[in-house]
């Protein structure tokens, strides 16, 4: 008897021999990305926020089965402007590992800074400069969209996680976090989201999140 062998195509998963693989005989997707919490099959642009509905979602595609494991292609990086720092090499590991710095807190060791998220905007701004800056931020905020393993680890970048997650394990509740704003005013530090109003950073920190939702690797900073 034949052995039999699972196809590894995505989206598909059926047995079969060598010998008996007609073509047509299997039906597959693509590459998937995952962006903002959604989740979409690159070759015909299906989408889900739920991913077992998302797996759920049949193959478009039609060839023989195979045992080859498909390759799932990456966006390339966004070229970055050279920037001149005196950070030194060696600290940005130890940074990355700091659960303050990872939070985008104050950090003495790392040298990292917390943005003023209470300032107040000033209302005396001509109008062409208005217009400039809004210019500006439309060019910068311009979306790049990745793609990536769903077995690869990342960082959650929402405010009070920091947590590592795989895209396979994501869902709505995954995440607990911050929405913030982070509010810093006359010695005192807390959370708008959840009106909570320490005095020590260690206990601000402390600080339990107030939000579920989807891990997400792009948040803003």
């Amino acid at each position: 008897m034949a052995n039999l062998l699972r196809c590894q195509r995505i989206g598909c998963n059926a047995t079969f021999t060598e010998n008996d693989n007609p073509d047509n005989s299997c039906t597959y997707h693509e590459s998937p990305f995952f962006h903002d919490g959604m989740k979409e099959w690159s070759c015909c642009k299906k989408r889900s926020h739920d991913f077992s509905l998302f797996l759920e979602i049949p193959g478009c595609k039609t060839g023989k089965h195979t045992t080859e494991k498909p390759v799932i292609a990456k966006a390339p990086a966004a070229p970055k402007a050279a920037i001149k720092t005196s950070t030194p090499t060696a600290s940005v590991s130890a940074k990355d590992a700091c659960p303050r710095c990872r939070q985008g807190f104050f950090c003495s060791d790392h040298g990292s800074q917390v943005k003023d998220m209470n300032s107040k905007p000033s209302y005396q701004v001509q109008s062409t400069q208005e217009e400039g800056t809004s210019y500006l931020q439309e060019s910068v905020k311009a979306p790049v969209k990745k793609i990536v393993d769903i077995n690869q680890p990342q960082t959650c970048k929402n405010k009070g996680c920091g947590q590592t997650f795989k895209e396979i394990d994501n869902h709505e509740t995954a995440c607990n976090y911050h929405p913030g704003p982070a509010v810093f005013h006359d010695r005192m530090r807390g959370w708008k989201c959840c009106d909570i109003h320490v005095k020590e950073f260690d206990e601000f920190i402390a600080i339990p999140p107030c939000t579920k939702g989807w891990h997400n690797a792009d948040a803003a900073s």
